[in-house]
């Protein structure tokens, strides 16, 4: 995710901010930009994780029609995990975890995840400063992975280790819906172009692991799960226009 904000911001440095004026018509133009997300979660996804952050980026064209097609990637991270118990059977009679060498460990978890999805909607200049703003809606589907990080920070805990955190991280997968209803900015001049609103995804998911170590004796479920987030996305991005030929005149 680093590399991919850096190749963002290069391009965005390499920009010509000599854009033409979009005041007076629709323009077709490609689109590439960076994101954040604040989500809540719902269904079976809350039983796990609450609130999560999304930050991404996306890539797309707006036609001189005002229809958009485009793709983005996400990293979704968070700090809070409901579940409990998935550490029990390692603590011993004082109440502690120990590590290799019988100190007392602190493990510790997170919620984590990417997605990438492709997108289709429609821009109406609603409320708008110029015929390339306004209402924003999109929708579109892909795909979805979320999983347990589980750090030890600087102590070995065998338990927990390598291959067998694979028996506690809940690695989930499957495909991902979403729709997105707001408003885009394309700004007559300049680079102050945005765009936000309510977001919300829909994953039908599976878990990918068929033992889970806190509960040996429990089968996996196999069944699709609905894991549903939903919040609000703001971005910003930099739309790439063709530059506008010039008027020569002769005598």
């Amino acid at each position: 995710m680093k590399n991919l904000f850096l190749i963002v911001f290069l391009l965005c440095s390499m920009l010509s901010f000599s854009q033409r004026n979009v005041k007076d018509s629709t323009i077709g133009s490609p689109l590439i930009g960076v994101h954040y997300g604040g989500n809540w979660t719902a269904a079976d996804l809350a039983d796990r994780y609450g609130f999560m952050n999304h930050v991404g980026i996306n890539a797309g064209y707006k036609t001189n029609k005002n229809w958009y097609c485009g793709v983005d990637a996400n990293f979704m991270f968070g700090n809070q995990v409901r579940m409990t118990g998935i550490f029990d059977h390692l603590v011993d009679d004082k109440g502690n975890i120990t590590d290799v060498n019988g100190d007392i460990a602190a493990v510790v978890v997170f919620p984590r995840g990417v997605s990438a999805n492709v997108s289709f909607g429609k821009i109406f200049p609603v409320l708008s400063p110029n015929s390339n703003s306004g209402i924003f809606i999109h929708g579109g589907f892909g795909y979805l992975l979320h999983r347990l990080r589980i750090e030890t920070n600087e102590q070995v805990v065998p338990q927990v280790e390598l291959d067998y955190k694979k028996g506690y991280d809940r690695l989930t997968m499957g495909v991902n819906f979403h729709q997105f209803i707001g408003y885009s900015f394309l700004a007559n001049s300049g680079a102050y172009n945005f765009y936000g609103g309510f977001y919300i995804q829909e994953g039908l998911t599976k878990n990918q692991r068929t033992i889970f170590f806190d509960q040996p004796n429990t089968p996996v479920s196999t069944a699709t799960r609905l894991d549903i987030q939903y919040g609000f996305r703001l971005g910003w991005y930099i739309p790439f226009y063709k530059r506008q030929p010039k008027e020569y005149y002769f005598d």
